[in-house]
């Protein structure tokens, strides 16, 4: 199963509805690692160093540093971007779906906007 770590710009109410469809999810939101407040780079820094996919909602600065670590060639697990103004239930489904038949280093390198 795909490891998340959820950036805190992302709404409580994905992370809920996840979990309460998935109580088994490996997800953690920043705010659970230490990470409240954190820039972009940390975030991605920590998360590469778990082996984590981000998920987010931040297209202004996060995904600039995401691309900016795989053209330097750092690690870069992936970031899955929630597209703004969605419908919550496409959204969850394709965390769960993702999370549920991904294998570990799959979406390395990658952003991909949900819902797909």
């Amino acid at each position: 199963m795909l490891r998340l770590l959820v950036d805190e710009c992302v709404h409580g109410d994905v992370v809920h509805a996840a979990l309460r469809r998935q109580p088994n999810l490996d997800l953690v939101r920043v705010q659970d690692v230490g990470l409240a407040g954190a820039d972009d780079a940390t975030i991605l820094q920590s998360a590469a160093a778990e082996d984590r996919v981000v998920l987010t909602s931040d297209v202004s600065t996060l995904i600039g540093v995401a691309y900016e670590r795989v053209r330097v060639g750092a690690a870069m697990p992936g970031v899955f971007v929630i597209a703004q103004g969605r419908s919550l239930s496409p959204v969850i489904d394709d965390i769960l779906l993702l999370a549920e038949v991904s294998v570990r280093g799959e979406w390395e390198g990658q952003v991909q906007y949900l819902p797909l």
